[in-house]
């Protein structure tokens, strides 16, 4: 029988948890058992008291507490770490995802895809968390080159080997199907039927877009020069070298051909402030890609799913 284990994320949703819990079971397909894995993110209210009481009752399912909020990523992560199921469901906890959903997910796996996205086609949630949502998925799969219309949807289903390929931290779970994408995994999506929300609040803020753009940043440098940082700190460095080493010619050519004075010019503090930076760039990248040769890079971020010997 094939072990479906549920990663859930929890912050302050002691009314939904026991709901979503039950519709979990009830929705199991034929042939499959279950594991679910509850986080407790640093809960204000009877969340974790809850969560505790379903383990004590329900041998296959596991609660974790945080001692502190440390985020969405972070509960994930640690959920993933006790996942033992050959495939992975990522649902929240407000009861908007519905576990109804799960036979498409599987069929969706089924045609060979290794992980699959959610998409909340029909959404019940006010415009101002709708429409930067939007705004945010046309640049992300403009970037990266992927076609999903969701990415931060939190249902989604991954095969075992996509989970163990990933590290999540700060706020890049908004990000996992990039992430997967970087390490050679496919990524397909369904549309889900997104509920709405009848206990509780939203708990991101304004400054999740800030958290959002450097999250952005973080990903695109990760997933493009994770292996070769010298094209990253290089190219820039290269780039501000060059610039001020022209400005040296220019500087030169005023006070040894017009012979005329350049100590006090403003152009002057650039060009040395450009060519000693570029420099520095250029060091920071050989420092990295140094880090990367010790730490191993044929074998990093390589995930061989078989081996075939030939005779």
């Amino acid at each position: 029988m094939k072990l479906l284990s549920f990663v859930i994320s929890v912050l302050n949703e002691e009314a939904t948890i026991e709901t979503l819990c039950r519709e979990i079971k009830e929705n199991i397909p034929a042939g499959y058992d279950y594991q679910i894995v509850l986080v407790d993110d640093g809960s204000g209210d009877g969340s974790f008291d809850v969560m505790k009481n379903l383990a004590e009752a329900d041998k296959n399912i596991q609660v974790v507490k945080f001692q502190r909020n440390f985020g969405k990523s972070a509960a994930i992560q640690k959920g993933f770490e006790l996942a033992n199921g050959e495939i992975v469901f990522t649902l929240d906890a407000d009861l908007q995802d519905n576990p109804k959903e799960l036979p498409k997910f599987l069929a969706k796996l089924d045609e060979g895809y290794d992980m699959v996205s959610g998409w909340k086609k029909r959404r019940f949630d006010p415009l101002g968390k709708t429409l930067p949502s939007k705004l945010f998925n046309f640049v992300v799969s403009k970037f990266f080159k992927m076609k999903l219309h969701d990415y931060n949807c939190g249902f989604k289903a991954y095969k075992k080997k996509v989970v163990d390929s990933l590290n999540i931290y700060g706020e890049l779970h908004r990000y996992i199907p990039v992430l997967a994408k970087a390490n050679g995994f496919s990524c397909g999506e369904v549309i889900v039927e997104h509920r709405k929300r009848e206990h509780g609040k939203s708990k991101y803020g304004m400054e999740r877009y800030l958290r959002g753009f450097l999250d952005f940043l973080t990903i695109r440098v990760i997933t493009k020069y994770k292996k070769s940082p010298i094209y990253f700190f290089g190219g820039m460095g290269s780039l501000m070298a060059l610039v001020g080493f022209g400005l040296c010619m220019y500087l030169a050519y005023i006070k040894y051909f017009l012979v005329e004075g350049i100590s006090g010019r403003p152009l002057l503090m650039l060009a040395v402030l450009l060519s000693v930076i570029g420099v520095q760039f250029i060091s920071i990248g050989l420092i990295c890609e140094l880090m990367v040769h010790l730490k191993g890079r044929k074998s990093d971020g390589v995930i061989i799913d078989k081996t075939i010997n030939f005779q």
